[in-house]
């Protein structure tokens, strides 16, 4: 057993990454490429690595042991979001398949890494099934809620909960808005981050009905993000451990609300590493073990 797989609000004691450093490779890279993965601008390079080198050093202070998986020339800009390749479940991994064509070879090359932490692969998504980490979320241990939209489908998240078993007792599978279309970088997780067992940061005016309601009668209390502040990544936020959590600066209105509810909050710069690439703290890590 995988020790706190199943959840998003334990401490975290170990956490993959991917630095940008080695998967972007440089300024050239980035020209070459982030124009076709819709990037609100080109990244620089050098900014963006001392940007990741702080969020790792705020990761590591917090507590967490970090992982590094290795990149290639297989792998785009967007392989530094690690969170989508692949679903920790109690008993293992679970390899994604990705919605988004340019990213199809990540969760594959996550396999070594994963292998060499001694973390077996419970299974993979395959055939038409389309499932990616960003739309996968742990309520508590036992309770999955899965985003479904242009990035996961019904035969990914058929394929899911046949490969998760007995490992849960509720699958509840919510659909997503077009927002922006699909083209647009829209997971469940960019409405959606629990803090604590009772405690969610939402983006309400894209929440499906039922899962906002499904949060209250849980007793979650929400933590609604203004306007202002969802396209500068005010609902992406990790939590390290219950009530304290990681969030991208410039977020001023969703801090306060958080630290009105108790939550502590530690802040990072994320202008090339998040804001550019419409991926928060949640989308940079996939957390394998809490407490």
């Amino acid at each position: 057993m995988i020790a706190g797989a199943q959840s998003e609000i334990g401490a975290m004691r170990r956490v993959l990454l991917r630095h940008p450093r080695e998967a972007w490779e440089g300024d050239a890279r980035i020209g070459r490429e982030w124009r076709a993965l819709r990037y609100a601008s080109a990244p620089v390079h050098a900014a963006a690595v001392d940007e990741y080198d702080r969020f790792v050093d705020l990761l590591e202070r917090l507590g967490a042991a970090t992982v590094f998986a290795p990149a290639g020339p297989e792998l785009g800009l967007d392989s530094i979001y690690v969170r989508d390749a692949a679903v920790m479940s109690e008993r293992g991994a679970v390899l994604c398949s990705m919605g988004k064509a340019a990213r199809r070879d990540e969760p594959q090359a996550l396999a070594p890494t994963l292998d060499g932490l001694a973390i077996p692969v419970l299974g993979r998504i395959d055939g038409a099934g389309r499932l990616e980490g960003g739309d996968v979320v742990w309520l508590d241990r036992r309770t999955l809620v899965v985003g479904r939209g242009y990035r996961t489908n019904d035969d990914g998240v058929a394929q899911l909960r046949g490969l998760l078993g007995d490992t849960l007792d509720e699958l509840l599978v919510v659909p997503l808005p077009h927002h922006r279309g699909p083209d647009d970088v829209f997971h469940l997780m960019s409405i959606l981050s629990p803090v604590d067992r009772d405690l969610a940061v939402v983006y309400s005016p894209l929440m499906p009905v039922p899962l906002r309601e499904r949060l209250l009668e849980r007793g979650v209390e929400l933590v609604e993000v203004p306007p202002e502040e969802f396209d500068t990544l005010g609902c992406n936020v990790l939590a390290v451990a219950p009530r304290r959590c990681v969030m991208v600066s410039g977020n001023p209105l969703t801090r306060a609300r958080l630290e009105r509810a108790g939550a502590e909050v530690f802040e990072f710069a994320g202008g090339e590493i998040c804001a550019k690439g419409a991926g928060g703290p949640t989308c940079l890590t996939r957390p394998l073990e809490r407490g």
